[in-house]
């Protein structure tokens, strides 16, 4: 089943190892879940993560992301024209569409109203004994 994780997932996850959003991640890295991606999310990713006031280690952003790149699907997205709140979350958006893939996100208003585009308790309950 293919998945894209919004950056905020992706933060929550590094910062607490044992919450929702890291069973998403462990899910991504265990292969019951193929991350969807473009360019610019990973370039975002790693923009993010990066940041100090995270305090994340440069070992395990790389090891993430590499696997990610590894193991993931990159892909070309076609261009949305609806505009969102936050064009930067825009980019999310068109992959999920163009993957058929579900967007997890912490951020539902960002984003127009989907059934495709789900908090973390949402997918975890959608796909609750699933994967």
């Amino acid at each position: 089943m293919q998945v894209v994780i919004d950056t905020n997932i992706l933060v929550s996850a590094l910062w607490s190892k044992n919450g929702a959003p890291a069973r998403i991640i462990s899910m991504v890295i265990n292969g019951s879940l193929v991350p969807c991606y473009d360019y610019r999310i990973l370039s975002e990713y790693r923009e993010v993560l990066r940041r100090s006031k995270f305090g994340f280690s440069v070992g395990e952003i790389n090891a993430l992301l590499d696997w990610f790149e590894s193991n993931g699907r990159s892909v070309v997205a076609e261009p949305i024209e609806d505009s969102f709140i936050d064009e930067a979350d825009k980019k999310f958006y068109e992959v999920a569409k163009f993957c058929g893939a579900d967007l997890v996100t912490g951020n539902l208003k960002h984003f127009p109203e989907d059934p495709q585009v789900v908090s973390v308790s949402e997918f975890l309950e959608k796909y609750k004994g699933k994967i």
